[in-house]
């Protein structure tokens, strides 16, 4: 079967920076077995596969390694794609996920995700957490992942953290932030378990960021850095039950996969 195909760097205005996303349309859902092997093939930090309905679009996302329930720049992607290559007229798509129904808004050069808020709810340092940093957080909190706080960005920027360690963690990732220089806040996150030892820029980590932020700093509106070696741009909004994620996606690469029906 031949399988339209984009690949998109998100969160980004340019070229080789972001998070770059694979998306994958399908007419119709193929077993999980195929799209993994797909996602692990493509290598990247998520694919998304999209199916169209009558008036938004199933959306899924896997990693090298396994599915995961939310996912922010492979919700982008398939969003710049419907909207810049396949002639989408209206300003806002839904997507039905495991997450239930999200929506992208087109605002301009912007694409804004809503988002469901999943702050982090504090609790003490795992043994095995502070190993695989090797430093003692000033604050530690946990949602879906591990959010640790650490009073300078620098610290941020230089941490290594063990990721054989941190794949003893009981979560899905580690998600490490600080005030930011030139920004409300700057954040790295990390994913060993899921394939991923580190995400170049993460969406899903800012339902938990955005909560956390505009708790301490008393604002709802909010403009954060997320400073992997590719870096990437979030523009932020605390609502509630619910957050907006916005940022810019480029195209970098379109064409079809080529899968055969029977694959090993």
């Amino acid at each position: 079967m031949s399988i339209p195909y984009y690949q998109v760097d998100t969160f980004t205005n340019r070229l080789f920076a972001g998070n770059p996303a694979g998306v994958c349309f399908l007419a119709q859902w193929l077993e999980d077995s195929l799209l993994q092997r797909i996602a692990s093939e493509n290598n990247l930090a998520d694919t998304a596969f999209v199916v169209q309905r009558q008036s938004s679009f199933d959306l899924r996302w896997f990693t090298p390694a396994m599915e995961v329930d939310l996912c922010g720049h492979a919700t982008l992607a398939p969003a710049h794609v419907i909207f810049h290559h396949l002639g989408y007229q209206g300003s806002v798509i839904r997507f039905q996920t495991k997450a239930g129904e999200l929506t992208v808004t087109r605002k301009a050069d912007l694409l804004e995700l809503d988002f469901p808020a999943r702050p982090p709810t504090e609790c003490p340092l795992p043994a095995i957490l502070e190993q695989a940093l090797g430093i003692v957080p000033s604050f530690v909190g946990k949602s879906r992942d591990y959010l640790v706080l650490f009073d300078s960005e620098r610290l941020v920027r230089e941490i290594q953290p063990d990721l054989t360690a941190l794949m003893q963690l009981d979560s899905l990732g580690l998600i490490v932030t600080a005030p930011g220089s030139d920004c409300d806040f700057v954040s790295r996150f990390f994913a060993p378990r899921a394939g991923v030892p580190e995400d170049p820029v993460t969406g899903s980590a800012h339902s938990t960021l955005i909560p956390f932020w505009a708790q301490r700093l008393g604002k709802t509106r909010l403009y954060a850095k997320q400073i992997s070696p590719r870096g990437g741009e979030l523009f932020c909004e605390d609502r509630g039950q619910r957050v907006g994620i916005a940022g810019r996606v480029v195209t970098y690469s379109m064409g079809y996969l080529q899968v055969t029906a029977q694959y090993p």
